[in-house]
């Protein structure tokens, strides 16, 4: 059975909606598992404590005119998109059909534009450029679909369905790594990390797939549908939730259960669904302290809520109105946190997301902008919270110095101009909540910096080393540079990444 019979059984319940498919072979052999990156600097995230969902006030409602981007040619579907706020442009990796591979199936595309209304051009200069697919061998020898595409360090993760052919229970996740999310290399061997539990029989024989994957305090949260998990509804519909230190979750995996996450030997456990719902997607929001999931309804998107333990939903649901034919991809940045709001981080969170929908019912899907702001909270009221919404802002000090909120401690800066390097913005009034978070370090004029080849440049600060972007804020600190072995850098305790999240 070809991909668009199974995502018509996986939607049947929902809508029904027509797709098919195409590909072109991947160049990229498989490599060994990555390792985890190292940066656990963040703290476990807080949420207000409620006992009855708080109901957002919402403005400034948006769409696009029209299709941002539509893949090329004849291609008949565009869907499952992924979208990051990445280095200052919008990039998109999303499924596509354009028929250039043998045999056909489904690839995956990339396009880049300045503005989320667009128009998203691949680096090829087409509206959008096959950048993975289908590997010939292995679960995903004819189609790779739904990319979920996070960085972490200076590594791209892109999270996949595959499938080997046209047969019933023939979806899995698979993982690839990128240095610049173009050239794509298979993890894990080649070899899935999920599949499909066969928990239950739902009637719907899609199998595992539609990954959507977000990092947080060192952690790599995999949300995944699994028609035949053992928490799926009635027609297959479900996103269960595992989270790892290693982005190919070959180890340390935990699954969320109803008494919250646990330890698992493998991927295949399928106790708790946190939202009914097929191809759907997620980020953190560091602003309203809570992942956001968004999955498709009646009326267009709605975004439910839930705190960092799933313990509780601290938001009522939000709905994000319009057409739609396919699941949503939340516009997020580097690491699947959502993009902060830059003149009022503290009292204003963006949603953007992009779904495929028809411009006409018999044409092809292309994909639309549609966001709005959530205004009207004070997410630097609390101390915890503020460090979680204000990560890489700065602030003045109360000692006429400048401090730079990042990995939830302040480090202390007596040049401005340093700390404005490093960080996103500098605000001109200090929250009252930061006067009771340490200060965990303080960057004096001179302080000496260390770098090594492979591993970049950092302050030495209390025979520590705190990572900065680039040797020039060293030279801004009036820092002596000594160049040092990447053994002998190694071997130094560790402080925070000063360059703060992904921008």
């Amino acid at each position: 059975m070809r991909t668009t019979h199974r995502r018509r059984r996986l939607l049947a319940a929902v809508l029904a909606i027509v797709v098919t498919a195409a590909c072109t072979p991947s160049e990229a052999a498989p490599d060994p598992a990555p390792r985890a990156p190292k940066e656990t600097q963040a703290p476990k995230p807080v949420a207000p404590v409620v006992t009855d969902p708080v109901a957002l006030t919402t403005v400034a409602g948006r769409q696009s005119p029209g299709v941002v981007g539509a893949g090329s040619g004849d291609a008949p579907y565009n869907y499952g998109p992924s979208v990051l706020w990445d280095g200052g442009r919008y990039r998109m990796w999303w499924c596509s059909q354009l028929g250039i591979a043998n045999p056909p199936g489904d690839d995956i595309l990339l396009a880049e534009s300045a503005s989320l209304d667009g128009p998203f051009a691949g680096p090829d200069g087409t509206g959008g450029t096959p950048i993975f697919s289908g590997s010939f061998t292995g679960f995903d020898a004819v189609h790779t679909c739904d990319p979920s595409v996070i960085r972490v360090g200076r590594t791209y993760y892109m999270y996949y369905t595959g499938s080997a052919g046209e047969h019933a229970h023939g979806n899995a996740i698979g993982l690839a790594t990128s240095p610049d999310g173009r050239v794509w290399t298979r993890a894990n061997g080649g070899k899935p990390l999920v599949t499909e539990s066969r928990d239950v029989d739902r009637g719907n024989i899609y199998g595992a797939g539609q990954p959507s994957v977000v990092y947080l305090a060192g952690y790599f949260y995999l949300m995944f549908t699994d028609t035949t998990g053992e928490a799926s509804g009635h027609n297959g519909a479900g996103q269960f939730v595992l989270r790892s230190p290693d982005p190919a979750f070959t180890r340390d995996v935990e699954a969320l259960g109803d008494d919250g996450f646990r330890h698992v030997p493998d991927t295949r456990s399928r106790s708790r669904s946190v939202v009914d719902a097929f191809s759907a997607d997620w980020m953190w929001s560091d602003a309203l302290a809570a992942f956001a999931i968004a999955h498709e309804t009646r009326d267009g998107t709605t975004i439910t809520f839930w705190d960092w333990g799933f313990r509780f939903q601290p938001y009522k649901p939000l709905l994000l109105p319009g057409p739609w034919r396919e699941g949503p991809g939340l516009v997020r940045r580097g690491d699947g946190h959502a993009v902060v709001s830059i003149d009022n981080p503290c009292g204003k969170a963006p949603i953007d997301l992009v779904r495929a929908s028809y411009e006409a019912p018999s044409g092809p899907s292309g994909l639309r902008h549609f966001g709005l702001d959530v205004v009207d909270f004070d997410a630097c009221e609390d101390p915890a919270r503020a460090v979680l919404a204000l990560d890489g802002f700065a602030v003045p000090s109360p000692t006429r110095t400048v401090d730079l909120v990042v990995g939830g401690k302040i480090v202390r800066f007596d040049r401005r101009s340093v700390a404005t390097q490093l960080a996103v913005r500098v605000l001109a009034k200090r929250p009252a909540s930061l006067d009771r978070v340490e200060v965990a370090a303080r960057v004096t004029p001179g302080v000496p910096v260390r770098r090594a080849a492979g591993r970049g440049a950092a302050f030495l600060l209390d025979d520590r080393l705190w990572s900065i972007p680039a040797e020039n804020v060293g030279t801004a600190n009036s820092s002596v540079s000594l160049d040092i072995t990447p053994r002998q850098w190694d071997a130094y305790e560790h402080g925070l990444d000063l360059a703060g999240p992904p921008r």
